[in-house]
């Protein structure tokens, strides 16, 4: 398995955050009747999968539209990134926790969509697509096991909530961001120095 496979699994797995969005999780199928609870949780993942997936194939032509050349999209993904890791650091007092129930069924949202194909999932994988679009296979098949992963994030969600708490989650997430900054921090840096070595 190659570095920039790996690469970009790993940054999509910190985006999508699936251990961190356990109680945002669990609070949105606290309604859904264990009966139905397993179709509701393969639908949301399915249709997260699906606007990734299609963000992932068509989002370079879109931004080829817009004049949005790689080194921007690099550099502008970083900012990105950053600003989501400085979160996952610094969460808002009870923003992470998801509290109160939702209403009825989720469907789409939330689950789908933001917690999964949020914004910045969305530049993320426009952003590792646009890395190499003659390896494409290779980032729809490390977006297909991030999915995986959030898939038994979900079935799992009450399960790793008891075992590990809401304190161990959280310490959990603040170590994905400092990784994240990282990886952020490395994004802005190559961005710029890819448009202002052609600038010159």
């Amino acid at each position: 398995m190659d570095s920039k496979f790996l690469h970009a699994t790993m940054i999509l797995v910190l985006v999508t955050d699936p251990l961190g969005n356990i109680p945002l999780f669990i609070t949105a199928l606290e309604r859904v009747s264990p009966q139905r609870r397993t179709r509701v949780i393969l639908r949301e993942v399915a249709v997260a999968f699906g606007i990734l997936l299609l963000a992932m194939v068509g989002g370079r032509g879109a931004l080829g539209v817009l004049g949005i050349g790689d080194a921007s999209l690099k550099a502008a993904g970083g900012v990105i990134l950053l600003l989501i890791s400085i979160n996952m650091i610094f969460p808002g007092a009870g923003a992470r926790m998801g509290e109160g129930p939702s209403e009825g069924e989720p469907l789409i949202v939330p689950i789908a969509v933001p917690l999964i194909a949020g914004p910045s999932a969305i530049a993320t994988a426009m952003l590792v697509a646009a890395d190499d679009p003659s390896r494409m296979p290779a980032w729809i098949g490390a977006l297909g096991i991030t999915m995986a992963l959030t898939l038994a994030s979900l079935f799992l969600s009450s399960t790793f909530k008891r075992l590990l708490g809401v304190q161990l989650l959280s310490a959990i997430e603040r170590l994905m961001g400092l990784v994240l900054t990282a990886v952020s921090i490395d994004m802005i840096m190559s961005g710029a120095a890819a448009f202002f070595g052609a600038a010159l």
